[in-house]
């Protein structure tokens, strides 16, 4: 057993030196399996710290995250998922800063598009729970095979339009 973490954190090292968090996501259900929750806690914290400076570095280079390049897709989902976590924590205006940023920071339009709305939903006050159950649509979500919600419900057009007006 010893020996598999031993051989894990030895990959997971290999990748954190290559700033390689496509490597660590492909790592991510080994780490699960066999790191304690300090070492996972510490695992997820790089591959946040990893995408941070992925997202400075574009920022800074006035360029846009493209989603079918690997770096920026693994980049692109670690900041939706810690944008996410602040939503389920209740923090709604850091959650909101960040959908704004994601918003913008992506090349691809359905990603910008859904993420505009994740933004809107916060800029309201809507709750994630509120927000699962009357905005997204998780089975269209599941059908488009996205790390993000994607799918809505004719309540987010509503909050679209209005935000329009």
């Amino acid at each position: 057993m010893s020996n598999k973490v031993d051989e894990l954190k030895a990959k997971v090292l290999e990748a954190q030196k290559n700033s390689d968090i496509a490597a660590l996501y492909v790592l991510e259900a080994e780490a699960q399996e066999h790191f304690d929750e300090e070492t996972l806690s510490a695992f997820y914290a790089n591959i946040l710290d990893m995408a941070l400076e992925n997202l400075t570095n574009t920022l800074e280079s006035h360029r846009k995250m493209d989603l079918n390049e690997v770096q920026d897709f693994a980049t692109t989902r670690a900041l939706y998922e810690y944008a996410m976590e602040h939503y389920s924590a209740g923090a709604i205006a850091d959650a909101s800063a960040l959908f704004e940023v994601l918003s913008g920071m992506s090349s691809d339009d359905k990603f910008s598009w859904s993420l505009k709305l994740h933004w809107m939903a916060t800029a309201e006050n809507i709750t994630l729970d509120d927000f699962m159950s009357n905005m997204a649509d998780i089975e269209v979500t599941q059908a488009n095979g996205t790390f993000y919600i994607s799918g809505f419900t004719k309540e987010a057009q509503k909050l679209l339009d209005n935000a329009q007006k």
